[in-house]
């Protein structure tokens, strides 16, 4: 294996947009991978203004769009009723919508993007140990290949190799509940332009439509199964949705369980080893933040790293960790808001349709669900 000016562990849309965006910019880089092949599950769905944005960089954008969804509303609802609209439209941006389009197409354009630069990602190939010194990082791996780089970079996920290696603190918890994710085909009613927070007595559902009449659905519960059946699903959308019988599933594609963790690391850079994505942050999945928030800090990296500057790398650790903690507050807020106890949930409801009265405060919403305010 060569060496090379940066090192990417993890191929994910963190990861596959900083290589993409060095390559951009001549900076050589080398994205590695421990996994045999790249997600085949949709995970992460919702793509907000803001990194269509900074994804013009590495002309992303367009071929996103013509794969993905656009869903132009936003809503939180208790049932059929409306209790706070977000209008994105108002925006000002070339995006004013949400585009719902899966991890696995995002990563698929990521790829195909990388290889039109000439690279292609290394993999399976796990990482083991990381050393730096005054003039770069040596890389050592499972297979006893090493790799020689100017600087290393972890978007290998909540459980960086990177981080760990960097000596790098990641605090935080872990909300209490499980959370259900499931990918549906849904009869009655079901929406394919808007994405809805429902906020039931009986608790919070996710439901945000996909490409090719496909639905998600998310939502926090104590006894989730590990892989959840049509019928666990049927009594979420009838207890949490627009009401019993209101919108039938009649094909569950896909399902699992998943724990949510709150946390932000410590520092963004260790001399020359930095971290960005989810080994940087991990959040509450409320507002559709986590990826958006990863393509955002590759974008900003990859400025950083084209100087190479302590000066440029400091500032990328500075500006970005307090973005993510505003994010972790913001989706922390909306956790905490739909895992209320049972019988404050009424008035809590009461209370978000006299907020949604308040122009500034649809606003806000709309800017920060957006990711146009972190511009």
């Amino acid at each position: 294996m060569k060496d090379t000016d940066v090192l990417v562990v993890g191929a994910g849309p963190t990861g596959l947009t900083l290589a993409a965006s060095l390559l951009r910019r001549d900076v050589d880089a080398i994205v590695v991978d421990r996994l045999v092949a790249g997600a085949n599950t949709s995970r992460a769905a919702a793509v907000n203004a803001r990194t269509l944005e900074v994804l013009e960089d590495v002309d992303v954008s367009r071929r996103m769009i013509k794969s993905g969804l656009i869903a132009p509303r936003f809503t939180m609802r208790q049932g059929a009723r409306t209790l706070i609209p977000i209008d994105f439209s108002v925006l000002p941006t070339k995006y004013p919508y949400t585009l719902m389009i899966s991890q696995a197409t995002t990563e698929a354009l990521l790829v195909e993007r990388l290889s039109e630069l000439g690279s292609e990602v290394v993999r399976p190939k796990t990482l083991t140990r990381l050393s730096q010194d005054g003039d770069g990082v040596t890389a050592t791996f499972d297979d006893g290949d090493t790799i020689r780089a100017r600087f290393v970079v972890g978007c290998d996920g909540a459980h960086s190799t990177v981080r760990e290696q960097a000596g790098v603190g990641f605090a935080g918890g872990e909300y209490a509940e499980s959370f259900t994710l499931a990918d549906v085909r849904l009869a009655g009613e079901a929406p394919n332009d808007e994405v809805i927070l429902f906020y039931a007595v009986n608790g919070l559902n996710v439901l945000a439509p996909l490409p090719g009449g496909i639905h998600r659905i998310v939502a926090p519960s104590a006894h989730a199964p590990e892989v959840p059946s049509a019928e666990f699903v049927q009594n979420i959308m009838d207890t949490r949705g627009f009401g019993p019988g209101c919108s039938k599933v009649s094909e569950l594609i896909w399902g699992s369980r998943f724990h949510i963790h709150h946390r932000v690391a410590d520092s963004y850079r260790a001399g020359r080893l930095l971290l960005a994505g989810d080994a940087a942050h991990v959040h509450s999945p409320a507002g559709g933040q986590g990826m958006n928030l990863g393509i955002q800090d590759a974008v900003a990296l990859a400025d950083a790293l084209h100087d190479g500057s302590d000066a440029e790398l400091d500032a990328y650790s500075a500006g970005r960790r307090p973005i993510a903690q505003e994010v972790l507050a913001t989706t922390g807020r909306l956790t905490r808001l739909a895992t209320l106890p049972r019988v404050v949930r009424p008035a809590r409801n009461g209370l978000m349709r006299l907020a949604a009265q308040i122009p500034a405060v649809r606003s806000q919403l709309a800017w920060r669900l957006s990711g146009l305010v972190y511009r």
